[in-house]
């Protein structure tokens, strides 16, 4: 395997962006592929699969580079030689910034680091203590494990528009492959990592890119066509789309968020997806929420949450996440819970689902709600605790709860 060396000095620029200056490695990935317009899909593949590689394995790395936590260029290509060691590349001679690559040494460093289970897993030392504390020694072994391993590509069929075996069919026919996942009623897996976005199945809105545990959630809600729901932290409406489909369109979606620009994206996919029944609602003042009070069939709280879950597709939130930003969003958790749950009617219901794998932010949170004034109005049914570990997808909660 051939290493090229401009496709490697975009990859050191976009690491350098990502671990000094904040950037997200999801908005600099895509940057960085818009550099050089001769570059073929193979190209693309190695910057974005490596770049996410580096940022997944940064504590490694960075100890078997002997870099420390310091990210400057000539440790960046430390760093760099060390993942091509690991991954079989024929480091090039004429290379100045590579030429006393100890390569012997790599490899023993690499199986002595792989015993410390904060450095063989590429965490902070806070973050292990929490996964350690919240489940088990052997359970968190266990997930951490597979949260780093590079997430699959899925997608759901939008029955709106067609069937997973017409999808499946129509991608087959420009060139991607894939197979129905037998658990998840409208979700295919691709073989082969591809860019689907640029298929005219996308275009039309055949399909979304969404994790197969994610596509439980509106499923758990257990709506029916017809029905008033409210997706009260609908983001760029991945869920509220699936809703929509589920409904077949019929009723009524009243999809909110605090970040108007998110719900613009909404509108955007909406059209795309010929969803017609989803209604943005700018949560701007208490009153958007007051005026819903005991109005809705159903609702869907999908808290914002530590993101622990979804470690796969998102790896550098392990070097931007903070223990105090874990106790803020908890408390944001409960008060969202509190006044959303009001726009619940007497015997609707209501859903809280969270992309974390821990307890204190899932099931911890709903027996506090219940235990509360405003929960006391509900009596739980059922939920489903989803560990990456065991699913092989994203690891998630979600809780449904009903209105006496």
């Amino acid at each position: 395997m051939r290493l090229h060396r401009n496709l490697v000095l975009a990859v050191i620029d976009g690491l350098f962006n990502i671990f000094n200056n904040g950037e997200y490695a999801s908005k600099e990935v895509e940057k960085l592929l818009k550099r050089d317009k001769r570059w073929g899909a193979r190209d693309r593949a190695f910057i974005a699969e490596t770049v996410y590689d580096i940022v997944r394995w940064r504590r490694l790395y960075a100890h078997i580079a002997e870099a420390g936590n310091h990210f400057d260029r000539p440790n960046l290509w430390k760093m760099f030689a060390v993942w091509a060691v690991l991954r079989g590349y024929q480091l090039p001679t004429g290379w100045k910034q590579i030429q006393s690559t100890p390569e012997r040494r790599i490899k023993g460093k690499f199986d002595e680091a792989k015993k410390d289970r904060r450095i063989g897993q590429s965490i902070p030392d806070w973050l292990d203590e929490l996964g350690v504390s919240e489940l088990g020694e052997k359970k968190w072994t266990e997930e951490i494990t597979a949260l780093n391993q590079q997430a699959e590509v899925v997608l759901r069929a939008n029955t709106l528009k067609t069937s997973r075996a017409l999808l499946q069919k129509q991608l087959r026919e420009e060139g991607i492959e894939s197979f129905p996942l037998k658990k998840y009623t409208n979700a295919l897996q691709l073989k082969e990592r591809a860019n689907v976005f640029t298929t005219e199945a996308f275009k039309n809105g055949l399909f979304e890119v969404q994790d197969a545990s994610s596509q439980l959630v509106a499923e758990f809600l257990q709506v029916q066509p017809g029905m008033r729901v409210v997706d009260a932290c609908a983001g760029a409406g991945g869920k509220s789309l699936h809703l929509a489909a589920l409904m077949e369109n019929k009723g009524q979606i009243i999809a909110m968020d605090i970040y108007a620009n998110k719900l613009k994206e909404l509108k955007r996919r909406a059209k795309r997806n010929g969803a017609h029944n989803i209604e943005p609602r700018h949560i701007d003042s208490t009153k958007v929420i007051k005026k819903l009070h005991e109005k809705a069939d159903r609702v869907l709280i999908d808290a914002p949450c530590s993101g622990l879950g979804v470690l796969k597709r998102n790896p550098d939130a392990k070097w931007k996440l903070e223990s105090s930003f874990i106790d803020n969003i908890k408390k944001t958790q409960q008060e969202i819970l509190q006044q959303y749950s009001k726009m619940v009617k007497p015997g609707g219901k209501m859903v809280y689902a969270t992309c974390s794998i821990l307890p204190s932010e899932n099931q911890e949170q709903v027996n506090e709600f219940l235990a509360s004034e405003f929960g006391k109005d509900f009596t739980f049914v059922k939920d489903r605790k989803i560990l990456a570990s065991k699913s092989g997808y994203d690891g998630f909660y979600m809780a449904l709860l009903k209105k006496k």
